[in-house]
């Protein structure tokens, strides 16, 4: 048993450096991930081409990192890699970053729907990776990203749209946006502004629907908590009530339990068959 433990026990460690190791790099993808959404109107809008291909070719080194440890250490586990949905988006999204790193900057048809896709594809991979730290008892957080989107979002209507002059103004249109509202007192103008409306109304739902899930989780939750305690009350009044009533039926009709029987002093001899 010792042997096997101290055999078990470098594989944990092991184990142990990966899983940490893989985190801190799904971490960095995150980072450089954030980093690529300007760098589609870095180089749409501003002409800054190198700086776009080197927001694109940093993610890509992070996304290939974190899918060469997400790569299985066995070999023969690879039909169960191939199908894996994880694995194949971080390779679509390695193999989107990569062509939109080497693709010539302009309006081109294959370049604009290479990096239109690449940037769907960044939305998914970044929702894949903050969707842990917004489970059940989540609801700060989704808070906290429902203002972080619609802050970040109104202040590209204000870079983008040129009807928006003021950041309040910028906001105002991304919420309506996001809710699929459309006053029409503000609309996108631009083919800049019009692309960046689309992402607004994906990213936007996504982020709502979840905030009012959450919000309606918690005050359902709320309220089984409070039928399962009244239950839970209910149950152990009624126990009481069931064990005092047996005490004093014990005691009215003066039932104890009985004593045991004593043992014999001798076991009976058994008869000689000789006699």
């Amino acid at each position: 048993m010792n042997a096997s433990r101290s055999h078990r026990q470098p594989r944990l460690m092991q184990n142990s450096r990966n899983t940490l190791r893989h985190s801190v790099w799904r971490r960095i993808e995150l980072a450089c991930l954030v980093a690529t959404i300007p760098a589609f109107y870095l180089e749409l809008l501003l002409s800054l081409p190198f700086v776009a291909r080197g927001l694109y070719a940093l993610a890509f080194v992070a996304c290939v990192a974190v899918v060469r440890h997400e790569w299985p250490g066995d070999t023969r586990d690879t039909a169960t890699w191939s199908t894996s949905s994880q694995h194949r988006l971080g390779v679509a999204l390695s193999a989107g970053l990569l062509m939109s790193a080497l693709l010539p900057a302009g309006d081109a048809m294959l370049s604009l729907g290479v990096r239109l896709v690449t940037a769907a594809l960044i939305v998914l991979r970044m929702g894949e990776s903050v969707r842990p730290w917004f489970w059940r008892g989540g609801l700060l957080h989704l808070v906290l990203l429902a203002v972080g989107v619609m802050a970040m979002c109104g202040f590209g209507f204000w870079w983008l749209e040129p009807s928006v002059h003021t950041f309040g103004d910028g906001l105002w249109l991304a919420f309506t946006t996001a809710a699929t509202v459309g006053y029409g007192d503000i609309v996108p103008s631009t083919p800049a502004a019009k692309i960046f409306a689309v992402f607004v109304v994906l990213l936007g739902v996504s982020v709502l629907s979840l905030l009012t899930a959450a919000i309606a989780a918690t005050w359902i939750e709320s309220e089984d908590r409070r039928m399962e305690k009244e239950l839970l009350d209910d149950l152990h009044r009624e126990l009481r009530t069931i064990r005092a009533e047996v005490s004093a039926l014990r005691e009215a009709q003066g039932l104890r339990a009985p004593a045991p029987a004593p043992a014999p002093a001798h076991a009976p001899q058994p008869e000689s068959l000789d006699g």
